[in-house]
């Protein structure tokens, strides 16, 4: 456990945020329903899946590196300096300042961001975005990252969309080192905040995932580069 002092400075910051627990407002309030904006593709396709409760009965993790990677098959990936993926990928933008990278892109523009090493079982996809403060053409502070897990095929079905994992940048007096995770209750579930390395994570789960299964997935936190594709980009 972090000293007492750093746990006030940490739910002090939250509390910047305006995030509120136990379900009053604030900006993580509706998270659920937002959700489906932030990792929203460029068309949107009606269908029927069937959806099956995650968090009913046995509830297990798989490895991140066993479900599908939405963008690893994106054409022309960009390499290079952090700062050269970064431009690319923003210039290959389509509308949105939410613009699809693959998980190789993402470890090299962001080389400290994590992503969690187990998923839940019903998991089948992962999407994966830089995000851009379109006025500067540069990655945005307060989500630089959004990643989406889906049961089915991204953007098929909203509710499809189990969980959503948002990082951004974190306050400085947070400290460099990984905080305890906090737990949000909000619309249609749960968000865990914690930060980790000066950025700052928030996963939300759908409600049902139990807020137990969501916390040991945000335990299993890692590099996202040791993630990657044993081939590289595009395997």
């Amino acid at each position: 456990m972090m000293p007492i002092l750093r746990r006030a400075i940490l739910v002090l910051s939250l509390s910047a945020f305006g995030l509120t627990a136990c379900g009053e407002a604030g900006p993580l309030d509706g998270v659920g329903e937002l959700s489906s904006d932030w990792i929203r593709g460029d068309e949107t396709t009606t269908t029927t899946i069937e959806i099956q409760p995650a968090g009913i009965g046995f509830e297990a993790l798989v490895r991140a590196t066993d479900v599908l990677w939405f963008n690893d098959d994106i054409e022309g990936q960009a390499t290079g300096s952090p700062a050269v993926v970064v431009t690319a990928v923003w210039d290959r933008r389509l509308g949105s300042r939410f613009v699809q990278a693959s998980r190789a892109e993402i470890a090299t523009a962001l080389p400290t961001v994590r992503f969690p090493e187990s998923v839940p079982s019903s998991v089948r996809w992962v999407t994966s975005q830089l995000v851009y403060d379109e006025d500067a053409g540069d990655l945005d502070v307060d989500t630089v990252v959004a990643f989406g897990l889906w049961q089915a095929e991204p953007y098929t079905l909203s509710e499809a969309q189990l969980a959503v994992l948002r990082i951004g940048v974190a306050p400085p007096e947070t400290g460099p080192g990984r905080s305890d995770i906090v737990p949000f209750i909000v619309s249609d579930g749960v968000s865990l905040v914690w930060t980790d390395a000066g950025l700052r994570y928030e996963l939300f789960c759908r409600s049902t995932v139990s807020e137990e299964l969501c916390t040991e997935v945000a335990e299993s936190s890692t590099l996202l580069s040791g993630l990657l594709p044993a081939t590289g980009p595009g395997a």
